[in-house]
């Protein structure tokens, strides 16, 4: 009943939600003679598998300004006339086929009208966000880059239909994880776990899921994006689950880490209480105006400082972070922007791009209405710390002997979903259990 009541809800704020969309990009363009194309993009062909595609997923620039999921669609915009949705009708075939509905055209025009569109408007410049289509003209990419920067601006904040809809993913996602501790033991295989999370996404109403699931076990936990195999679980072992359920595009990305005989061993304790310290803290800096690249630092110098308690590393943890000596274990950023897709309008803002490991994915203020990731790990990556320049660059920082002797730990990574608020934050994925 709560389902079919939001969905409800969701249809009568469509229309609101959209009109409001495109009118603040409107606003944020100021655009005077220039001409803009949002694609939502084809399906795909399998290659050799016949007439089979590739699930379908529009572009989400497209889906934002329309919050349409079908393929084909064109939607314009010309300053002096304002928005004009061009889509493709449904086919007789795809009514046989795919049991398609005929949809709502209300208010749209049909594709074939797009090239004389077009055309109309030649010579003047011209933007194309969205997926590439094969009438666009030549873009001009100075204009699309500027404008996919204002249209992020518009993105990152989210409305009360994108919370709704990230509420239910997050939902769905609690109780896919919270099946799982019955089922972490020695002898399961990280395929078995997989299977069980995912329909458990569906049974609480998910789409899909928004990214391929990360099952982890043992020294796999060491890969950043491990995909479930069938290896088995090992006693004394941990297990790194990564994975977040998806609504009508909106996405949950969750991670916990949790010990396959069921209690942490010493070691692994002191590993988890580190990243967890990393983790609560960063949280308590998404509050509006903080920078991200600050909240990154922040989690790096508690990481460093666990670390060298560990004797993994020596030296003071502002050192272990300029020289990037952290990052041997910490290989990746705090987080992303997430919501509309897992990496949801995030950017580095211009003039802001540095030569440094990890490269960050987002460096920009945060602001209330925007969601992010937050998600401390260390990891022992043999790739990393078997590398012999990191290991001449980082001789005096990092006790080589003992990172060599946790390889086999694997990895530990929490990962939790934060909204910031006007006046602070709120934690979307507090019910899922550590």
């Amino acid at each position: 009943m709560l389902v079919a009541a939001e969905e409800q809800w969701e249809a009568q704020q469509v229309e609101r939600q959209v009109t409001r969309r495109r009118q603040a990009v409107t606003e944020i363009w100021d655009l005077t003679n220039e001409v803009v194309l949002v694609g939502a993009g084809s399906r795909l062909p399998i290659p050799g598998r016949h007439d089979l595609t590739y699930p379908f997923h529009p572009h989400l620039e497209y889906l934002y300004l329309t919050d349409r999921e079908r393929p084909g669609g064109v939607l314009a915009f010309d300053p002096t006339e304002g928005w004009v949705d061009f889509v493709t009708p449904v086919t007789r075939g795809e009514r046989l086929w795919e049991g398609a509905a005929e949809g709502d055209a209300a208010g749209t025009t049909s594709i074939e009208c797009l090239p004389s569109w077009v055309a109309r408007r030649n010579g003047r410049r011209l933007a194309l966000l969205g997926a590439p289509f094969e009438q666009a003209p030549p873009p001009d990419d100075a204009l699309t880059a500027e404008l996919r920067r204002g249209l992020n601006r518009v993105r990152r904040p989210k409305d009360e239909l994108e919370l709704g809809r990230m509420r239910r993913a997050e939902r769905a996602t609690a109780a896919g994880f919270a099946s799982l501790l019955g089922l972490i033991e020695p002898g399961r295989t990280e395929r078995q776990l997989q299977i069980e999370l995912e329909a458990e996404f569906f049974r609480h109403g998910a789409d899909g899921v928004a990214f391929d699931t990360i099952v982890a076990g043992g020294p796999n936990a060491a890969v950043l994006h491990f995909p479930p195999s069938h290896r088995k679980l090992q006693a004394g072992e941990l297990v790194l689950v990564d994975a977040g359920a998806e609504v009508r595009g909106y996405a949950s990305d969750i991670t916990r880490t949790y010990p396959v005989s069921g209690e942490l061993t010493a070691e692994q304790r002191a590993v988890y209480d580190v990243v967890a310290r990393a983790g609560d803290e960063s949280i308590k800096r998404c509050l509006p105006g903080t920078e991200f690249r600050e909240i990154h630092r922040g989690a790096q110098l508690v990481l460093a400082e666990g670390l060298t308690d560990l004797g993994v590393l020596r030296g003071p943890p502002e050192d272990l972070v300029a020289s990037e000596a952290v990052s041997v274990f910490f290989p990746h950023g705090i987080g992303h922007l997430v919501g509309l897709g897992i990496r949801d309008a995030g950017e580095v803002l211009p003039g802001r791009d540095r030569a440094e490991f990890p490269p960050l994915r987002v460096d920009l203020p945060l602001l209330p209405g925007y969601v992010t990731t937050i998600e401390p790990g260390i990891y022992f990556v043999p790739a990393l710390v078997q590398d012999r320049e990191l290991r001449a660059k980082h001789r005096g920082q990092v006790n080589w002997e003992k990172a060599e002797a946790m390889i086999g730990f694997g990895g530990v990574r929490i990962e939790n979903n934060v909204l910031v608020t006007d006046d602070g934050f709120e934690v979307l994925t507090r019910d899922v259990p550590l």
